[in-house]
């Protein structure tokens, strides 16, 4: 305990000193835990040492310690990128469109689609083979007339009049052989003949003033030049039945039909146990009831919406939008 001294009181003396020593020490004495506890106090205090070096060493340490535990978390390598998202939707659409390429409708659709472009080529190409001789039949039919006269104008008309008939026989004979009834016997024998010699008449008028021995001087090449339009169109006739008659015969079911039957070699549904998931079978073909149809065409009869005797395509007009091919039509014909 100190005591305050007035400014006013007389100076101590020496007596009073020791007093208050005395009190010091007898005071220290009473209480020596306060004295101990002191000394340790300012023996072991230290600085904190917390300054800015430290504190962002301790945030950084701090920070590994947190990713060190989120990059053992393999969560965000599962997730799907717009790469791989983009990939995988690629890959699921080639995927559909390899399993509708196998499906039987599919298939006898792109056929469809592949011969009217084979015959639109070949049938272009036989066109203009055909015109390209037309020159040379003007020339060997016109034999030196003058230019614009009759007989030169008139002998333009050889060459189209013989490519059109050429034409018609060809194209008759192919349309048969597409509705699998083609020419058989003694009918395919007239008909190759009239072809042969319709392309026989083209290739001889074209050719012969320019044979060896006629032509004088005679030239190779002047020949092949002239040759080689009817040249083409044999090939292009002799070809486009065979063409579309394959066409024809092609089989886009279950490889299932029988070796009797128009399709017999078709090509078999073999992919059908490769697909991803399998498409389904195509469904039977259900026979129209001709006794039901015929009445319905009766009553319309009556009704005076078709004419007594309708033809075919009449009928099968009527009949819409029900399904009613030409052979069904045919046979509601023949009931009536």
């Amino acid at each position: 305990m100190t005591t305050m001294i007035p400014a006013s009181s007389p100076e101590p003396s020496g007596e009073d000193i020791a007093r208050g020593l005395a009190a010091l020490e007898l005071a220290a004495n009473d209480h020596p835990e306060v004295e101990t506890q002191t000394v340790e106090l300012f023996e072991t205090a230290e600085p904190t040492g917390e300054t800015k070096r430290v504190a962002e060493l301790r945030a950084e340490v701090a920070e590994a310690h947190r990713l060190a535990v989120l990059q053992d978390d393999d969560t965000p390598l599962l997730l799907e990128s717009d790469k791989v998202r983009k990939m995988r939707r690629k890959a699921a659409e080639a995927a559909r469109l390899h399993e509708l390429a196998q499906d039987p409708m599919v298939r006898a659709y792109k056929a469809a689609k592949m011969r009217r472009l084979f015959v639109g080529v070949l049938v272009s190409a036989l066109v203009l083979a055909l015109s390209w001789s037309t020159a040379g039949v003007q020339a060997f039919a016109a034999d030196g007339a003058k230019a614009w006269t009759a007989a030169w104008l008139f002998a333009w008309l050889v060459e189209p009049f013989i490519s059109l008939a050429l034409l018609g026989v060809v194209g008759s004979r192919a349309y048969l052989a597409v509705q699998g009834t083609p020419l058989t016997g003694e009918a395919e024998t007239v008909t190759k003949r009239i072809e042969w010699l319709f392309l026989g008449l083209s290739l001889g008028m074209n050719a012969y003033p320019y044979l060896p021995g006629i032509a004088a001087p005679f030239e190779l090449h002047r020949l092949v030049l002239h040759v080689l339009g009817p040249i083409v169109a044999v090939a292009v006739v002799l070809y486009l039945p065979v063409l579309l008659r394959g066409f024809t015969d092609l089989n886009f079911g279950t490889g299932e039909a029988s070796a009797e039957g128009p399709h017999k070699g078709g090509t078999p549904g073999a992919y059908r146990e490769n697909a991803r998931t399998p498409y389904p079978r195509t469904p039977p073909v259900r026979t129209p009831n001709i006794e039901a149809l015929a009445a319905r065409v009766r009553a319309l009869i009556a009704a005076g919406e078709l004419a007594p005797d309708p033809g075919i395509h009449k009928i099968r007009a009527a009949l819409k939008p029900m399904p009613c091919s030409t052979d069904t039509a045919r046979a509601i014909k023949n009931a009536l």
